[in-house]
């Protein structure tokens, strides 16, 4: 049976240096507003020259793939280490009695990355033709944190290879240590030490920025960073995700680099406004928001709408920083904004406050008051959560000479109450605005969705899920 998928084995693949002893990494702020649960998945397709009979060498590609993959972890530390926790720490600044949350650490001890091997039937191209994301999970590995986490891995592969040509590669991993721009660097790097036998960016391991003294006010108040971290809502109001969970959907968009020019166009109103027209991201966001507002009965205004950013550039990172670097803000405009224009102005007009010291003051905010909490129950309730993706190097992910990734996955979970979706690079080289949109909603709406005509206006192409229900 074409698609029949086997698993060959599982094991643990070390780095080829050991790790020097004793050594530790400090999770930031940015990094403990993610739950251990709360995991990356992606999957990166690639097609090969001949079968995996025809070739003679049944596992050689798998075999070359573990041994960059061990060269490649000597750079990454904290990848191979494993969690642990301290102890609660007295608050200073709430009172005697109050307890701060502890923050995870991770032991650098090379444990090691869990390793899944797999072949399929059929192609690479056969399985893509027909690719749902109930399908396409089972090419990515992911174990939820045991009791006791110092026993977890916190980043897992499968390395899959299509009988009649083809391999996929998928990567999960928990959020605590990387936001989705480090684990595509990850793959990056172990793609260049494979192919190369070289890293080209090897990762940084460092703090995240922080204000020089005499730079920032003792205290100030939380209010100031409501609208970098979104609207909290109190605990009563908020449902549990894996309630409504399970009865999301996924379906993912390819849009052209002439379909998002021209989206681009249309959202500006005809001016290009202020600041002249919307960036692919906020024009390709604002048609995602308006379309599933449409769908959800809102005639004169959008639904809520939380965003997250990537900091590095904002906080003059370099681009090897390990670690997260995203913050979220939420978004909700007045009752009569709607449509495509109002959606990108809205976008833009958020984006515009991301500036570097207010950033840090929201760090800082995080690390010393501990809004932590609060932050995290935002992502989860949220009404609709957009991350924007757009920047990622996804094409020079090459593991073989001349095999660039015909399709790349990505994937964030828990999924937030009311549905997220995902803005990336179209890998396919269609052209430097050509984006790929990650869409994951209650299923009820997925297929409205698919039929509003918003969204057909632009003509987008459905590359994993389908309308699987008439209206």
């Amino acid at each position: 049976m074409a698609d029949e998928l086997a698993y060959i084995c599982k094991r643990t693949v070390v780095s080829a240096k050991p790790v020097q002893p004793d050594k530790y990494h400090e999770l930031s702020a940015l990094d403990c507003l993610m739950e251990p649960n709360r995991h990356l998945m992606m999957v990166y397709y690639y097609r090969t020259g001949r079968s995996r009979e025809a070739a003679g060498s049944v596992g050689e590609a798998t075999r070359r793939l573990r041994e960059g993959l061990s060269e490649a972890l000597t750079y990454f530390p904290a990848v191979t280490g494993r969690l642990l926790q301290g102890k609660e720490e007295e608050d200073q600044g709430q009172g005697q009695g109050s307890k701060r949350r502890s923050k995870w650490v991770v032991r650098c001890n090379d444990a090691g990355v869990r390793v899944v091997e797999a072949c399929v039937r059929g192609s690479v191209d056969d399985w893509l033709r027909n690719v749902d994301w109930e399908k396409e999970k089972r090419l990515i590995h992911w174990e939820e944190m045991y009791h006791k986490p110092y026993f977890w891995s916190t980043f897992y592969v499968q390395l899959t290879e299509f009988e009649e040509g083809g391999l996929a590669i998928g990567l999960s991993c928990t959020h605590l240590l990387s936001d989705p721009i480090c684990a595509t660097m990850f793959m990056k790097a172990w793609a260049d030490v494979t192919l190369r036998g070289k890293m080209t960016h090897p990762p940084l391991f460092h703090p995240l920025p922080a204000h020089q003294p005499g730079t920032r006010s003792a205290i100030r108040p939380i209010d100031p960073f409501t609208d970098l971290c979104g609207r909290c809502q109190s605990p009563a109001t908020l449902a549990s995700p894996t309630s409504v969970h399970n009865k999301h959907s996924t379906i993912s968009l390819s849009f052209s680099d002439q379909t998002v020019r021209s989206c681009m166009e249309k959202s500006a109103g005809g001016g290009g406004g202020e600041g002249g027209s919307p960036s692919p991201f906020e024009a390709v966001t604002g048609l995602i928001w308006a379309a599933v507002s449409r769908v959800r009965g809102l005639d004169d205004g959008l639904v809520g709408l939380t965003i997250g950013l990537d900091m590095r550039r904002v906080l003059g990172l370099d681009d090897g920083f390990f670690g997260n670097c995203m913050v979220y803000a939420h978004i909700q405009p007045e009752l009569g904004e709607n449509g495509l224009t109002a959606a990108a102005a809205a976008i833009r007009d958020r984006i515009t406050k991301f500036e570097k010291e207010r950033v840090k003051d929201l760090i800082e905010w995080l690390e010393h008051d501990d809004g932590t909490e609060p932050t995290q129950r935002m992502l989860i309730d949220s009404e609709l959560m957009c991350v924007n993706l757009d920047t990622l190097d996804l094409g020079w992910t090459i593991f073989e000479d001349g095999s660039s990734p015909i399709r790349i996955s990505h994937y964030m979970e828990p999924v937030c109450n009311g549905g997220q979706f995902l803005i990336l690079p179209s890998p396919s080289g269609d052209g430097p605005f050509g984006r790929v949109v990650t869409i994951t909603l209650p299923e009820e709406e997925v297929d409205r969705l698919l039929r509003d005509d918003l969204i057909n206006d632009f003509g987008p192409t459905v590359l994993i899920g389908a309308i699987t229900a008439q209206a």
